[in-house]
């Protein structure tokens, strides 16, 4: 009897790790980790929701696609901290992944030392959580956040945050 118990046990263990293995993230319902880098899109960057943007970044890593950015307002401190609110749409796939897109609700915020002349950027980072609701195809019903930290010496904008289902 105690073998056989022994046995289911590690049976039922084995297929725990071998099921969680193949979860998805979204099946999982917790927080999936995600990273990667941005890049100034040059024309890479060409569906029609972006048409209107004031820039994009070619998003890579486990969010591929683009990122479109409308700025919406901001405002220069005496000190040089620029900050400057707006949104986001994402058109693009998580890791490679279905197809979908999803909105933000942005903060950046900024040292300059020639407020506003972004080009005299002294450090940057940048808050983007997921307006809920906002998900459309493979990331409905997506919630979470990222944050980008830029890397002014390699010119880009690696980000890392949380996606849940």
């Amino acid at each position: 009897m105690k073998q056989r118990l022994t046995i289911l046990a590690l049976t039922t263990l084995t297929l725990i790790s071998f099921v969680s293995t193949f979860s998805t993230p979204v099946n999982a319902g917790g927080a999936t980790q995600i990273e990667g880098v941005g890049f100034f899109a040059e024309t890479e960057c060409m569906d029609p929701v972006g048409h209107s943007s004031d820039f994009a970044l070619l998003m890579t890593g486990d969010l591929e696609g683009c990122l479109y950015v409308f700025a919406a307002e901001w405002e220069c401190s005496p000190s040089g901290t620029y900050r400057e609110r707006g949104t986001e749409i994402f058109v693009g796939n998580y890791n490679n992944v279905g197809f979908g897109t999803f909105e933000t609700a942005y903060l950046f915020s900024a040292k300059l030392g020639d407020c506003p002349d972004l080009a005299t950027e002294i450090w940057g980072r940048c808050q983007h959580p997921i307006v809920r609701g906002s998900g459309m195809g493979d990331f409905e019903g997506v919630t979470g956040r990222f944050d980008i930290k830029d890397d002014l010496d390699a010119g880009n904008f690696p980000y890392k945050g949380h996606l849940r289902w």
